[in-house]
């Protein structure tokens, strides 16, 4: 532990509220662009993940009810799709079929590890307002030393990526809706 002088603070100064605010709004066309991109995430996510809800009912033949609190009862995404990985394995003989439900569960989770990482950043801001980076809350862990999370930029090449992981989400919901019926028929 480190030992510090008590008279000296080891705490960064204390920002400039008014200063902040001010600056806030004159750039809120970036900070609205990066917050609707992240809005526009979560909602493409959201729409995929309770359509494991159905794949649930299906691979546990159960009622839509009882798959959605089996759905609410596990409390991470992870223990979701790991449940539905696990039910596919023992409840699916058609290879191919599983094949495909990994492939979906894979391009989802791409989407969860980047949503993750934008609603469980800290943001920070420029004193012109602007948000110039995201700063992961994730401790890591290499080669026995702990790092705070990564501070990436949030940039074109971010937006960009952003953008086309919401793409990709809507994609991916149009291949759910397609998938469910043919595993509807194969569970009967």
């Amino acid at each position: 532990m480190r030992r510090r002088n008590r008279e000296q603070s080891v705490l960064p100064p204390r920002p400039d509220f008014d200063a902040l605010e001010a600056a806030a709004r004159r750039s809120s066309e970036q900070r609205l662009t990066l917050l609707a991109q992240i809005g526009d995430l979560n909602f493409a996510w959201s729409n995929n993940e309770s359509m494991f809800i159905y794949v649930l009912m299906l691979l546990l033949d159960t009622s839509e009810p009882a798959a959605a609190i089996v759905f609410s009862t596990l409390n991470t995404t992870r223990a979701r799709l790991d449940l539905v990985q696990r039910l596919a394995k023992i409840s699916l003989s058609d290879k191919a079929l599983r094949d495909e439900l990994t492939e979906i569960v894979k391009d989802f989770s791409d989407g969860t590890k980047l949503r993750n990482d934008l609603n469980h950043a800290s943001f920070v801001i420029s004193e012109s307002g602007e948000i110039t980076h995201t700063q992961n809350m994730k401790l890591e862990e290499s080669r026995g030393n702990l790092r705070f999370g990564v501070r990436r930029p949030v940039d074109k090449a971010r937006l960009d990526e952003i953008a086309t992981a919401i793409g990709n989400l809507y994609t991916l919901n149009r291949r759910i809706w397609d998938f469910i019926p043919r595993l509807e028929r194969a569970t009967d």
